[in-house]
């Protein structure tokens, strides 16, 4: 479940492995490319955080975050 808090949505995705989580970070890589929106993330083995927030919105979450965030969900269904 996305949270926001200091102007970005956050979410932190566990998964099996590092090979897991390394995978749906290259699924969201091209979802965010196709966008033109990018997240800032983090990975550590099988643990992936992101925060969503617009830059060049004054670093505030708008509607470019929350549809990258419905679709990364969808590909985490």
């Amino acid at each position: 479940m996305w949270k926001e808090e200091d102007n970005k949505l956050k979410q932190t995705f566990k998964f099996k492995d590092f090979q897991e989580a390394f995978a749906f970070m290259t699924r969201v890589a091209f979802l965010a490319e196709a966008a033109q929106h990018h997240p800032n993330w983090s990975n550590v083995y099988n643990t992936v955080e992101i925060e969503l927030t617009t830059h060049d919105e004054g670093n505030t979450v708008t509607k470019k975050d929350r549809e990258l965030a419905k679709a990364i969900d969808e590909l985490n269904a």
